[in-house]
Formats: C-alpha cells, structure tokens, sequence
C-alpha cells in the first residue's frame, strides 16, 4: 500500500530558493518528479532538498522503516512546510533485496497518480547532491527530452563474475538475505544487464514499468535475486523497446572511498567533473574534500559543457572490450 499524503501547510521556510522558479518561465521546461529515499543523516537530505527544490516540481520522499523515531519525525517536521512534497508509506528497505525496487516501483504509481504535470522521474538517495541548478538540469532535459539515463552492461559478455546474482535463488527476509540459495534457469529469451540503481525516466517509461503485464515476468524472477536494484531496470528496458531510447549514463558522479593518494585522487576527479555533463554527485558527507566542495559551489550556475554522447558511448565500450 502507498501511503496518503501527509497534511502540507501553505508557510515556507525562510531558507528555500524561490528564485530557482523565477528563471524557468522564460520557456516551456520539463517538470521533474523526485523521488528521495533516506534513512539517516537529516542535515545532509535538507541541504541537498533546499538545493532541488521548486514550488512547481513534485518531490517524493521515503523514509527507511528501520529509521530511528527521532528521524523520522524530525523529516517528517521538515516537510510538511513545503505543498508539493509527498511521502511514501515506509517499507523496509534490505540491502541486496527487491524492496528496494519494490519502493521505486510504488513511488512511480504514487506520482503518475498524483499529477499528469511532470515529464522525469529521478531517484536520488539522501546523500545525492546537485552539481548543477535546476534551470540547467531542466534545461539539460527539456532539450533531451524522450531519453532515458542508465547505466547498463551486458551482464554476461561484461559482467560474468556477476551471473550468481539471478542464476540462483535468493529469498529476503525481515533484514537480509537468506544464505539458503538453489540454482535455477534464468527467463528464457532474455539477455541479462546490470549497472547501478541511479536512472532519470521518462512518464512514459515509469507508466510502462508500473502497467505493462510483461514487467510482471520481470518482477516475479528478480523478485529472487541478489542486488536487483543494479540490473532489474537494465534488463527490463534494455529487452524491451525503450532499449532505443536508453543513453548509457546516469548523469551521476560518484565520490569513491580512499585511503591512499587522497590528493592525487580529488584532483583527478576534479578534472574527470570539468569534462562531463554529470547532473549528481554521489557520497557528500563531512569528509567530502573542500576542494570537490569549492569546485561544486564555483560551476553551480555555469552551463554544462557540450559531451557528445555517441563519441563517449563509443569510448566506453572501446575500453570494456580492451578489459574483456
């Protein structure tokens, strides 16, 4: 079940940027439709929702069952200022499981039925921060608009190190998953992809996740799988139609951990942000270097630079066949 809204006040903080609004109506833009799961760390989800925030977007949240009360309700107290913010009935979420899937898939329900009024929908954790303002990522999409940003590989040519994910039997219980695993065919007639659990989707692509019986298959196999959330959409979309309509990128830059050659790092990394169209970044947290963060704060309202996709799409696949 999907919870009803919870009661929203017509007040706003004094703090959220109702300026991001006033440059969009220079043009017809694409409204985006967020979806936010969190589960701990309040002061970080608030400082990236101020960041993403407008008053003519629509913005789900939800928050992990498992969350602790005082979270919860301090979330809960933060929001209810803001009209166009919904939240999600709290299921719990468990790492490697479908519930994961399982909420997103909710989540497009729940927005598809909430308003006709928006054209994306981008999942986002609470550690997700913006590199760009939402005029440019509006703007990014409104000239896209019709494709989708995923990450894929083909699982088997790519990936093979990864098949006993879906070639066995795994069962979610209440916190994890069962050790109790079996071998078992996968679904015939169907090439397998994986990726990462970060994606912007078209209504179009959220109805067809949400309505079409044949997802239905999907969902009955991957139900069984380990880690889902890093190939049930790949491979759904990629045996599919909407496989012509995928570009090869979540539009996520994702800070890794690291414990040696910290400098020689944040400064390659900062090279790879200036030559990219990255619209995330993943991972912000106190220790993300001060650098990434000035480098963030400096190129906010910069236009993104030109990428050719096709020529990088190229690239990559040049340099998976060379590691194959």
């Amino acid at each position: 079940m999907i919870l009803n809204l919870i009661p929203m006040q017509t007040s706003f903080p004094t703090t959220h940027p109702h300026s991001q609004t006033s440059d969009l109506r220079s043009a017809p833009q694409v409204r985006i439709a967020y979806f936010i799961m969190v589960h701990h760390k309040p002061d970080t989800f608030k400082e990236m929702f101020q960041k993403i925030y407008t008053r003519d977007q629509f913005y789900l949240i939800h928050i992990d069952r498992k969350a602790k009360a005082e979270f919860t309700e301090e979330i809960q107290l933060y929001l209810i200022h803001f009209p166009n913010v919904y939240i999600l009935e709290s299921m719990n979420i468990v790492a490697g499981g479908f519930s994961m899937i399982q909420a997103e898939l909710n989540a497009m329900e729940y927005l598809l039925n909430v308003s006709h009024d928006w054209d994306y929908f981008i999942n986002l954790s609470g550690e997700d921060f913006p590199l760009k303002s939402q005029n440019i990522i509006r703007k990014f999409l409104t000239v896209n608009n019709g494709r989708n940003y995923l990450f894929y590989y083909d699982q088997k040519f790519y990936r093979p190190d990864t098949l006993r994910r879906i070639q066995n039997h795994f069962t979610e219980l209440t916190h994890k998953i069962s050790s109790l695993i079996y071998k078992r065919d996968f679904m015939e007639g169907v090439t397998p992809y994986i990726g990462g659990k970060w994606f912007i989707f078209t209504r179009d692509t959220c109805s067809f996740l949400t309505n079409n019986k044949r997802v239905m298959d999907f969902e009955d196999y991957y139900l069984h799988t380990l880690l889902p959330a890093e190939s049930f959409f790949q491979t759904v979309l990629m045996n599919t139609i909407f496989k012509d309509i995928i570009v090869n990128d979540d539009k996520r830059a994702t800070i890794e951990k690291t414990f040696f050659n910290k400098n020689s790092y944040h400064t390659s990394f900062l090279e790879s942000l200036k030559n990219s169209n990255q619209l995330f970044i993943r991972k912000i947290n106190n220790e993300t270097s001060q650098a990434i963060l000035k480098y963030i704060d400096e190129t906010y309202l910069l236009p993104l630079p030109y990428v050719n996709e096709i020529e990088k799409e190229i690239k990559r696949d040049e340099r998976n066949d060379k590691w194959s």
